[in-house]
C-alpha cells in the first residue's frame, strides 16, 4: 500500500484576554513572582473569564490556522481534538468545532491525552491522510486548566494558563512528508502523579460512591524524575528514526510545562538560545494546547525561520509522551 505524505499547512491559536500575573496570584496566596519565577519561569498567564471555555477556544484557534491557509471548514475532512479537561463529555469539542467552522463534511472526534495530545494527534492525523481516504485533517489541542485547579494550592496553581492551539495539515502534492518522524509513547502505572477524577452519582438504588477530588492533583517530584528520563530518550529515538543527529534540527518547541525541564532538554541536544522556543513566561502551561501555541507564535514574530526542521515534544498524565520532527516549509502561515 503506498501511503500518503503529509504537508503542514498552517499553525493557529487563541488565548483568553485576561492576564494573571505572579503578582496577582499574591492575592489569593502565600506566594510572591520570586517564588513562583524562580522554580517554573511563568511570569504570567492567561485565564479563562465568565463563560469563556475550551471549546470556544479551540474553535478561534482552528477558524485562525483555517484563515492562514487561505481554506474554509468545508475543505475540511477530519477534525482531531484533543483536550484535558472539555467542556463537554459529549457532544464532543470536535463536534462542536465542526459546527462552527462549517466543516460538514467531516468527521470529528475527541483524544484525551493531557499535554500530549498534540503529539497523538499529529499522529492519528498522518494516520487518515496515509489511507487516501482524508485529504484536509484539522488538529486542535484546547485546554482551560484554570476551572479545574485548587487555588489554595500554590504548588499547582500557579503552573497553568488556559488556550487552544491548531495545527491543518493535508496529503503533500510533491511527495515530500513534513512529519519525518514520530515518537508517541505512554506508561499507564505511572497515572496516578498527575490526575483529576470526574465523580458522577451513583444509581439510588446502590450504595453511595466515596467522594472524592475533582481537581487536578501533581507530585512534581515524581513528574520531573520521570521526565527528565523519557523525553530525551524519545527525542533521540525520533531523531534516529529520521537519520538525523542534533545538529540537523533548527529549532526545538518543547511542552512548556517548567523552564527547568526545558533547559534540560536544551543541555541534552546542545542547542543554544535561539534554537529552543520558550513563552512559558507569557503563558504558563497551557497543556495540550503547550506546543502549538509556542509554534505558531514563533513563527508569527520571527523567532522561528522557515523552511527549517524542528523537533515538538511534550509530556503529561497518562503518562503519556511523545516526539515528532517536522518540517516547516518556507511561507507557512502565510496566505
Amino acid at each position: 500500500m503506498n501511503f500518503k505524505p503529509v504537508q503542514i499547512l498552517s499553525v493557529g491559536m487563541s488565548v483568553p484576554e485576561t492576564v494573571i500575573t505572579n503578582d496577582d496570584l499574591t492575592k489569593i496566596l502565600d506566594t510572591s513572582d520570586e517564588w513562583i519565577s524562580t522554580r517554573t519561569g511563568i511570569k504570567q498567564r492567561h485565564i479563562a473569564n465568565g463563560d469563556e471555555n475550551s471549546t470556544l477556544f479551540g474553535i478561534k484557534a482552528a477558524q485562525d490556522a483555517l484563515n492562514k491557509a487561505g481554506m474554509n471548514g468545508e475543505a475540511v475532512d477530519a477534525i482531531i481534538a484533543a483536550s484535558s479537561n472539555p467542556y463537554n463529555i459529549y457532544p464532543s469539542t470536535g463536534c462542536a468545532i465542526q459546527d462552527a467552522i462549517g466543516a460538514k463534511n467531516a468527521i470529528a472526534f475527541d483524544i484525551t491525552v493531557a499535554c500530549t495530545g498534540m503529539i497523538y494527534a499529529l499522529e492519528l492525523g498522518r494516520s487518515l491522510i496515509a489511507t487516501g481516504k482524508y485529504k484536509n485533517v484539522l488538529l486542535v489541542a484546547t485546554d482551560t486548566n484554570s476551572k479545574f485547579l485548587d487555588w489554595s494550592d500554590r504548588g499547582s496553581c500557579v503552573l497553568f494558563g488556559d488556550g487552544a492551539g491548531a495545527i491543518l495539515i493535508t496529503e503533500s502534492q510533491d511527495g515530500i512528508d513534513d512529519i519525518i518522524a514520530l515518537n508517541i509513547n505512554a506508561n499507564g502505572s505511572m497515572g496516578k502523579f498527575i490526575a483529576m477524577n470526574l465523580i458522577g452519582e451513583n444509581c439510588p438504588l446502590v450504595d453511595p460512591a466515596t467522594e472524592g477530588c475533582k481537581k487536578i492533583t501533581m507530585n512534581g517530584k515524581e513528574v520531573y524524575k520521570f521526565v527528565v528520563q523519557t523525553m530525551p530518550e524519545s527525542i533521540m529515538t525520533c531523531l534516529k528514526d529520521a537519520n538525523l543527529e542534533p545538529k540537523d534540527i533548527d529549532y526545538l518547541v518543547p511542552h512548556q510545562a517548567n523552564l527547568r525541564i526545558i533547559e534540560g532538554l536544551q543541555n541534552r541536544l546542545e542547542f543554544n538560545d535561539d534554537k529552543v522556543i520558550v513563552n512559558i513566561d507569557k503563558y504558563g502551561n497551557t497543556s495540550a494546547a503547550s506546543v502549538p501555541i509556542a509554534l505558531c507564535e514563533a513563527i508569527e514574530t520571527g523567532k522561528i525561520k522557515t523552511p527549517s526542521k524542528a523537533i515538538l515534544c511534550a509530556f503529561g498524565a497518562g503518562m503519556a509522551w511523545g516526539s515528532a520532527v517536522v518540517r516547516l516549509r518556507e511561507g507557512l502561515n502565510q496566505k
